[in-house]
């Protein structure tokens, strides 16, 4: 933080520094702008100006005792997280489930607190898991929110689910989607389940692991048999490719770790391979 201060004299101007920002002048960067000058008879004309830089350290979060709520823990390392990114005004309200809890963060900042497809609410929620659960091993399930974002997500992925679900339905052909993290593999199989004619499969290494949705009752195409020049097959140059829709997040490309829900069971889709 940087700040003018004007006075009779350069002492003068470092005193008020030090009271603004209730720091010793030995922790503050002070620039002489202006000093005041003698004239005739000694008399003294003009003020002094100096430009005061001082930056508050950031207090170090104190240990969690081994008894802490977990929840508490957690709220608190992530708004100590977000302070540091420079977003001050935010509010987070804990709602507890069974085997956790829900972090709703309610900020003015949408774009900052949500980041790119989720990505900062992913961060977060993956990043104050880790510090609350190595307090003990019984596991302490955190999920984010940010003014229903997830909620809205949801409903994207579903749409996004039946549409190439639907897709495949009528053409017959797989397609396969970007990687994806666990949750969002779940709502994808969750929607395909609901449609009759299809199925869908996860496959891959995390963090590139992503659904592959096919048909059930394979339709034969065209120039199958009879392609140009009556050869089976038909020519490669007539064929339609495969397609790829993009909703992965920069977060699931830059941690390769596998998530805690990895290890957790799918409940009502436990036989689906996530």
């Amino acid at each position: 933080m940087k700040k003018l201060f004007i006075a009779a004299t350069v002492e003068e101007a470092k005193q008020a520094a030090s009271a603004e920002f209730g720091a010793p002048e030995e922790e503050i960067t002070f620039r002489i702008i202006e000093e005041p000058k003698k004239g005739l008879f000694g008399k003294v004309k003009g003020e002094a100006k100096v430009e005061a830089e001082y930056e508050a350290p950031i207090a170090e979060e104190p240990a969690p005792a081994a008894d802490s709520n977990k929840a508490e823990i957690a709220k608190n390392y992530m708004l100590a997280v977000i302070r540091a990114m420079g977003i001050g005004n935010i509010e987070i309200n804990v709602t507890d489930t069974e085997n956790g809890a829900v972090f709703e963060l309610v900020s003015e900042e949408l774009e900052e607190m949500i980041g790119k497809k989720g990505e900062l609410l992913d961060s977060l929620q993956y990043l104050s898991s880790l510090v609350c659960n190595k307090i003990d091993r019984d596991y302490f399930r955190i999920s984010t929110d940010c003014n229903g974002f997830r909620e809205r997500r949801k409903n994207q992925l579903e749409e996004l689910a039946r549409k190439i679900a639907n897709n495949v339905k009528k053409n017959g052909r797989t397609s396969a989607l970007e990687p994806m993290n666990p949750y969002e593999r779940r709502i994808i199989h969750a929607a395909v389940s609901e449609i009759e004619g299809v199925t869908s499969r996860s496959t891959g290494e995390e963090p590139y692991r992503k659904v592959i949705i096919s048909s059930t009752e394979r339709k034969p195409r065209n120039n199958d048999f009879h392609g140009k020049g009556g050869k089976r097959g038909g020519n490669r140059r007539d064929r339609k490719p495969r397609a790829h829709y993009d909703i992965t997040t920069s977060f699931e490309k830059d941690y390769k770790r596998p998530k805690p829900e990895d290890t957790l069971n799918a409940g009502l889709y436990g036989k689906i391979e996530f």
